[in-house]
């Protein structure tokens, strides 16, 4: 169900302009609408990927591979070279997925980033977290949204944040190794960026509500297309994608602003999750969706903007761990607000719902609204009187609450 609540606009944007064939690891529910055939493979396991994606170029004549799954990247880029088709390199995504190469590699290029040590025991977290001095973030070197990130402020909190760390961390497939690094102290946005054969156009900026200390939960983004921020984030955006060598695709560069000057977080060589694909979409008429098909299939894509205006996405989170018993939007209030551009649930009365540190997102949110509006202030703006009229209560025990 989080698939289709986050993904399926791309699936539909570019079932508009391509015939689409699908690799899934499970029969496809949702997705066969959008569908002209599929495959059931593991899209993880090289030698399988790489058989189905055989099956179907002897179906059908493929012009491109694409994916928006973080974890997928690396073997789809192999599928991509093995079937002769666009690709970044595989090695470069590679580099992308491990956070210690990307810092390394920002380091030689000169990208401004954070200081990081990579560690494998919690003793050689303790001695890079003094080396780099309190407060730092330890974070597994390959996995993505904000899974296993904690700040760490004090030498007594370490142990603890270091387990919590490399709990994820042993899960990754490019590296198991947990990262220390540098607190960067500032406010987050992300960059969204496409690349065709080597140039990449930057073509809006997200800012983002982090929170849920010490943890970074990511509880909302805006963007608007008149952002003057852009064009301060831009230059180091690209610089990073020339770094790990991404000639190909679309990215999601996130991005601290620290005394008023950008420092690379990472690369994330797909779409952004979160719906900010959508969000691009809505407030400057670029289809992030579209461009990233057209790359793959070797096509410049058009990236000309037709709209000016902001959009925001609000994440619906509980106030604590527990069982959801209801969630609803006022139904009068949505059917009289031409801004609210839509309010999703993929979780249910029943469903168990966790927090961070037992949790992550997958656990924890219980969906989204999306906003629009003139301008950031007042789409913000619109989607705060929309979280008002909410209700969401969870049951702890004998207790009862609304998100906040």
């Amino acid at each position: 169900m989080e698939a289709q609540a986050y993904r399926s606009y791309c699936l539909e944007n570019v079932r508009a302009h391509y015939d689409v064939v699908l690799i899934s690891g499970a029969e496809p529910t949702w997705e066969k609408e959008f569908l002209l055939d599929y495959a059931v493979a593991d899209p993880t396991d090289q030698a399988a990927l790489a058989e189905a994606g055989r099956a179907l170029a002897e179906r059908h004549e493929l012009a491109g591979v694409m994916t928006w799954t973080e974890w997928c990247l690396v073997p789809v880029a192999r599928l991509a070279r093995q079937l002769g088709l666009p690709t970044t390199a595989p090695e470069a995504l590679q580099g992308c997925r491990n956070k210690h190469t990307s810092r390394s590699l920002f380091a030689r290029h000169g990208v401004p980033s954070a200081v990081s040590v990579s560690v494998r025991t919690e003793r050689e977290a303790a001695d890079a977290a003094a080396l780099i001095g309190y407060p730092v973030v330890l974070k597994p070197a390959a996995h993505a949204a904000s899974m296993g990130v904690i700040r760490v402020n004090a030498a007594d909190e370490l142990p603890d944040a270091y387990a919590f760390a490399a709990q994820t961390a042993g899960r990754g497939v490019e590296s198991t190794q947990v990262l220390v690094e540098e607190y960067l102290d500032g406010p987050e946005v992300s960059v969204e960026c496409v690349t065709y054969q080597g140039q990449t156009t930057v073509v809006a900026v997200t800012r983002k509500t982090v929170g849920m200390p010490p943890f970074f939960e990511e509880l909302a983004h805006v963007v608007d297309a008149n952002d003057p921020l852009l064009a301060d984030v831009a230059p180091v955006a690209v610089a990073a994608l020339d770094a790990v060598g991404v000639t190909d695709g679309v990215s999601h560069v996130e991005v601290r602003i620290v005394d008023g000057r950008p420092r690379l977080i990472e690369v994330n060589a797909r779409i952004a999750g979160d719906m900010i694909g959508h969000l691009v979409h809505l407030a400057t008429g670029v289809d992030l969706a579209r461009a990233a098909a057209d790359i793959a299939c070797g096509v410049l894509p058009d990236l000309t903007p037709t709209r000016s205006q902001a959009a925001a996405i609000r994440l619906i989170y509980p106030a604590y761990s527990g069982t959801l018993t209801e969630r609803r939007l006022d139904a009068q209030f949505a059917d009289s607000t031409d801004w609210l551009e839509r309010v999703t649930f993929h979780r249910h009365a029943g469903d168990r719902l966790v927090l961070p540190p037992d949790g992550d997102m997958f656990s924890a949110r219980i969906g989204y609204l999306i906003t629009t509006g003139p301008s950031a202030e007042v789409t913000k703006a619109r989607s705060t009187e929309a979280y008002r009229h909410l209700t969401v209560h969870v049951a702890a025990g004998q207790e009862a609450g609304i998100a906040a």
